[in-house]
């Protein structure tokens, strides 16, 4: 299923259940953003998106520790972790995801190679529980394709999460 076919599967399902997401992107710099609001009535079910490029702005933005930066690299699931809790926390909607990674071509590193992509997903259920899930991708490919394949990859899982 390409990005777009994603997005329509994922707003099918959002829609009757009155929920709302919202997006923390650093690598793919508004994509997944795009993608969602290339579909017409999507502010029904998308609330904001950040584009958090900077560590700077994942800090005044989200509210990620400079400590934790600093400590685990922005390249990290404990930042992942905190960007996605800070968009859910700062905008109140059931669900947010967060994106960071190395898209290349440069950047990268023997520990963290480009193509690194780590995501969070924060969702809080019916119960009003949230929950964070994080997850670390290794995708191939120049920069396009990377970003593409961690766009699609963030929509694929946030779709199976909340299918469940």
């Amino acid at each position: 299923m390409n990005t777009l076919d994603t997005a329509k599967a994922l707003a099918d399902l959002l829609l009757p259940q009155g929920w709302k997401i919202a997006l923390a992107e650093s690598c793919t710099g508004g994509l997944v953003c795009a993608t969602l609001t290339q579909l017409p009535g999507s502010s029904d079910w998308f609330e904001r998106g950040y584009i958090t490029y900077s560590n700077e702005a994942k800090t005044e933005c989200l509210g990620v520790p400079t400590e934790l930066i600093e400590s685990h690299g922005a390249v990290s699931e404990a930042v992942a972790k905190a960007m996605s809790e800070g968009a859910q926390g700062v905008t109140k909607v059931k669900a947010a995801v967060s994106i960071t990674g190395i898209a290349g071509p440069s950047g990268g590193s023997p520990e963290k190679p480009v193509g690194t992509v780590c995501f969070g997903w924060t969702i809080q259920n019916k119960g009003g529980d949230i929950t964070t899930i994080c997850d670390t991708q290794l995708f191939q490919g120049d920069r396009q394709a990377i970003r593409e394949q961690a766009a699609n990859f963030a929509l694929t899982t946030l779709l199976k999460l909340i299918s469940s």
